[in-house]
């Protein structure tokens, strides 16, 4: 797939972005590591808290870094942009309902896969990309969109109840471009996101259709 911008182009938006916005990356981080903290552990009005701050790392990469900088090379830049600002928008919703999902870190299955996204999304990715050429400021800092939506891949596997299909629709989408970005750009790190995004989909999916396929055998059998 031809691309409207080289690789050099691409690597030079991340270094433009992350001198513009020098120290903000230190409070995305900061943000990620307290999402992490408040679900393993369990804290009052915690599901609000992850929710929100999620919500706040999707329209801050919708706005500041798609509307601001990759739109310079890309003018895909502003629909990207608007998609991320909608599920921004989903996450702020889901933030003010009542019954939103509890996020806990368990030792289980779903807790083990969020566990290694969220060291994929915060540690392996950028150290891949460094061992490959991708070093500061020109790589991907968390708060972009690759190691972003990754990391809400894990959020959302921490979830305790199920989790709305369209909050999975965009970072699916995204999951699938960031294989355009591995194949064309040199950008080998992103594999790990379209991995994430087929398999974190699949998990919750299956997650959030047990309850239901519970529901019905015992129904089947309190008919018996």
């Amino acid at each position: 797939m031809s691309l409207p911008f080289s690789e050099e182009q691409f690597l030079q938006v991340f270094a433009d972005y992350n001198r513009a916005v020098w120290p903000a990356q230190l409070l995305l981080y900061s943000a990620a590591v307290i999402v992490i903290f408040i679900a393993a552990k369990k804290r009052p009005h915690s599901e609000t808290v992850i929710a929100a701050i999620l919500a706040l790392l999707w329209l801050w990469i919708g706005v500041i870094y798609h509307l601001l900088f990759f739109s310079a090379i890309n003018k895909a830049a502003y629909a990207f942009g608007a998609l991320f600002v909608v599920e921004a928008l989903l996450f702020f919703a889901l933030a003010v309902r009542k019954a939103a999902p509890t996020f806990r870190l368990r030792a289980n299955v779903y807790g083990a896969c969020a566990a290694a996204l969220f060291t994929y999304a915060l540690i392996v990715y950028p150290a891949l990309g460094y061992l490959w050429g991708h070093v500061y400021p020109a790589a991907p800092t968390f708060g972009l969109p690759c190691p972003t939506v990754i990391f809400t891949f894990g959020v959302l596997l921490c979830a305790e109840r199920e989790v709305p299909t369209r909050l999975l629709l965009i970072p699916l989408a995204w999951s699938v471009i960031g294989t355009t970005a591995a194949a064309s750009l040199g950008m080998t790190e992103d594999y790990g996101l379209t991995a994430a995004g087929l398999s974190g989909t699949a998990l919750i999916t299956f997650r959030n259709r047990k309850p239901q396929a519970v529901k019905k055998v015992l129904q089947s059998a309190a008919y018996q």
